[in-house]
């Protein structure tokens, strides 16, 4: 069985899977290089980096870990095992940020396939969610995901639900109260997006409550339409031990690998970074908390299905120097 990186359709599948990553603001703020046809390397794209609202390149790397893990699966889907260095030229290149070699191992289990299938169906879901609650098992499921990817994922009651809320909150009007941040924000959430930002099909409904269970994308875009999301959102953070950038690409795989288990069991999820968005903005680190530190606050639930934000074509992912 040829190696992916071998050949231009297996280069491509890999890329196509890399693509259909989360990222903030749906920058996709990655690009890859194939080196003599025997590994990836995947570089972090200086141009795609939100300069206001990301000055540490922590949702970045994130980002870029939700595009790593779907490459690995990628591999293993085409019978290969993916052996990844995270961050390998710690003095040299700042922006590489992964090699992947991938060794031949034997056909992917059928759960390797399963969850392969889901890469293509995941959306970040901004529509009110219904009201059925999602059962402790698939919850459960989710947590053990997070925790084989080095993670952790901490469900918050209604209470903790109740008080995150209000931090969200009060984080999107110090957000919305800055300038640059606006205009970054305008910058990508653009109407007539076609290969990367959030175009208006994708902002969702503006919520007709306070506080809201979802961030609404399109404040620089108003006269949308509002509507009742649900009064009690499961929330749930993901933390990671540390707040390195080795930890960022971490969190990075265990969110996607978390979200296409998600997605397996018929759940959607939308975030709401806001607080971690406005404790970067201002250059703060992240404190040592007992559960870890938060990389990631993600609303779960059940909601209509969504059109998929639009991607990038494969060829423009690839970088030669």
């Amino acid at each position: 069985m040829s190696c992916p990186v071998a050949t231009e359709l297996g280069i491509r599948r890999l890329l196509t899977a890399a693509g259909q990553a989360p990222s903030v603001l749906n920058t996709q703020p990655w690009r890859f290089r194939i080196v003599r046809g025997e590994y990836a390397e995947l570089y972090g794209d200086r141009d795609r980096t939100l300069s206001v609202s990301d000055p540490r390149g922590r949702s970045l790397h994130v980002s870029c870990g939700a595009a790593l893990f779907n490459v690995r699966l990628a591999a293993r889907v085409a019978g290969h095992r993916p052996l990844v260095w995270l961050l390998p030229d710690p003095e040299g290149r700042h922006d590489l940020l992964a090699a992947v070699r991938m060794v031949e191992l034997g056909p992917p289990t059928a759960a390797e396939r399963d969850l392969y299938e889901q890469i293509g169906r995941r959306r970040t879901n901004r529509q009110p969610f219904d009201r059925r609650h999602v059962p402790d098992q698939v919850m459960s499921e989710l947590r053990t995901a997070a925790a084989s990817e080095g993670a952790r994922l901490v469900p918050l009651g209604r209470g903790a639900t109740a008080e995150l809320l209000d931090y969200v909150t009060i984080a999107e009007d110090g957000l919305l109260a800055d300038h640059d941040y606006l205009a970054e924000l305008a910058a990508w959430t653009m109407r007539g997006a076609y290969a990367d930002g959030i175009p208006a099909y994708a902002f969702g409904p503006r919520s007709a409550d306070d506080p809201s269970p979802v961030r609404d994308l399109g404040a620089a875009h108003p006269g949308r339409p509002s509507a009742c999301f649900e009064s009690h959102p499961r929330l749930a953070v993901l933390t990671t031990p540390g707040d390195r950038r080795v930890d960022w690409l971490r969190a990075g795989q265990a969110l996607q690998r978390m979200l296409l288990v998600a997605t397996a069991h018929g759940v959607s999820a939308s975030f709401l970074n806001q607080p971690l968005d406005l404790r970067d903005m201002r250059r703060r680190r992240d404190p040592y908390h007992r559960r870890g530190h938060a990389q990631m606050i993600i609303r779960f639930g059940y909601g209509p299905a969504v059109a998929r934000a639009p991607r990038r074509p494969p060829a423009e992912l690839m970088t030669s120097f």
